[in-house]
Parts: structure tokens; C-alpha cells; sequence
């Protein structure tokens, strides 16, 4: 057996020691990630170095050219092992944060149907369609409640409608007489026409037309007036 055997054989033996964490092992990994990156960001600048000196020594120092040639192949081949390491443990550090995850889902998804359990225990089928039952006979009464306050209220308006068009007709007689009070008629002139003075003879026929002509206008106004007065007496009444 290889010590590398016997090594994890003595390490998986010890009872006493309890398997960590989840997070703890995340926190390792991520650690020795750290570590890696580091070293193997080192090797590359001792590679990049090594390269420098053989070019440096060349043919001039062959001797020293070859030897750093011989430790930046070194390096290279370190640095090919962390490369490897690295991928190892990041894949080694998904497979963990996916069984946690799947662990904490579990555990929660457990943790659920127990709340649902505990919730369903006081529950009873019969007690639900009876609650239902009579939710719907609210809802019901709750509709008509709604329909009765829409619909009409009937108040009492059983009025005489004789009684209420004589009162109309009062109301649009005191508006008619409030008209009639505003109207002015016209004056009628109470004095008689003055007395024609005499005329030449020769302009007796022209006088006498034009005075003819004037008091039939005259006569047609009053006419006018007459019937305009009668028109209004007639609409008042």
C-alpha cells in the first residue's frame, strides 16, 4: 500500500472526527482556489524570467542559458499541474454547491409539507361546503339587498290633476296681467284739429288734396291703433 493510501486509510478511520459542513468545505475549496491562483500566477512570472535569462546568456554563457532553460521547463510543468488541480477542485466545488443546493431545497420543500400537514389537519371538508354554501346564500342576499335600493321608491303623489291645471291656469293669468301691467298703450289726442286758414285761390285744389290726403293717413293710423288695442284686449282676456 502507497502512503498516499495509508494516509487517507488513517484519516478515514478516526471516528472522533465528524464530517464538516457543507459551507465549511465550500470555504476550504474557495481557499485552496485562492492558493492555486496565486502559485500559479508566480510560476508564470518565474517562467517569464527564466525565459529572459537564457535569452540573455544565449550563446555567450551556454551553460547558464541551459540551466534556466531547465527551470522554466520546471515551472511549466508545475504550472500544468496546478492548472489541472484547479479545474479538479473547481469542478469538486460545483458538484458541492449543487448537492447544497439541492440539500437546502429539500430541506425546504419538507419543511413546506409539514405546514401544509399541520394546515390540513384542521380543515374539514364538510365545514368548507358549509361555509361555502352559505357565502353564496350571502352573496344572494346581497344582490336583492342591491336591486331593492336601485328600484323606485314610490312616493304618495295621488294629486287632482283639476285642482293642479286650475292652479296652473292662476299662474299664467298673474304672468299675463304683470305683461299687460308693463305694456303702454298709445295717447289718443284729446283737442280738435285747428281750424284751416283761408287759401289762395289758385292753390285751393293742391291745399285742399294734400289736407284730404293727411287726415285720411290720419283716419288709417287711429284705425291701426284701434284694432292693435283690440288685438290686445282680446289676448288678455
Amino acid at each position: 500500500m502507497s502512503k498516499l493510501g495509508k494516509f487517507f486509510k488513517g484519516g478515514g478511520s478516526s471516528k472522533s472526527r465528524a464530517a464538516p459542513s457543507s459551507q465549511e468545505a465550500l470555504v476550504r475549496l474557495r481557499e485552496t482556489e485562492e492558493m492555486l491562483s496565486k502559485k500559479q500566477e508566480y510560476l508564470e512570472n518565474r517562467i517569464q524570467r527564466e525565459l529572459s535569462l537564457a535569452k540573455k546568456h544565449g550563446t555567450k554563457n551556454k551553460r547558464a542559458a541551459l540551466q534556466a532553460l531547465k527551470r522554466k521547463k520546471r515551472f511549466e510543468k508545475q504550472l500544468t499541474q496546478i492548472d489541472g488541480t484547479l479545474s479538479t477542485i473547481e469542478f469538486q466545488r460545483e458538484a458541492l454547491e449543487n448537492s447544497h443546493t439541492n440539500t437546502e431545497v429539500l430541506r425546504n420543500m419538507g419543511i413546506a409539507a409539514k405546514a401544509m400537514k399541520a394546515l390540513h389537519e384542521n380543515m374539514d371538508l364538510n365545514k368548507i361546503d358549509d361555509l361555502m354554501q352559505e357565502i353564496a346564500e350571502q352573496q344572494d342576499v346581497a344582490q336583492e339587498i342591491s336591486e331593492a335600493f336601485s328600484q323606485r321608491v314610490g312616493f304618495d303623489d295621488n294629486f287632482d290633476e283639476d285642482e293642479l291645471m286650475a292652479e296652473l291656469e292662476e299662474l299664467e293669468q298673474e304672468e299675463l296681467n304683470k305683461k299687460m301691467a308693463n305694456i303702454r298703450l298709445p295717447n289718443v289726442p284729446s283737442s280738435s284739429l285747428p281750424a284751416q286758414p283761408d287759401r289762395v285761390p289758385g292753390r285751393m285744389s293742391s291745399t285742399s288734396s294734400s289736407a284730404h290726403r293727411s287726415r285720411a293717413a290720419s283716419s288709417r293710423r287711429a284705425e291701426g291703433e284701434d284694432d292693435d288695442i283690440k288685438q290686445l284686449a282680446a289676448w288678455a282676456t
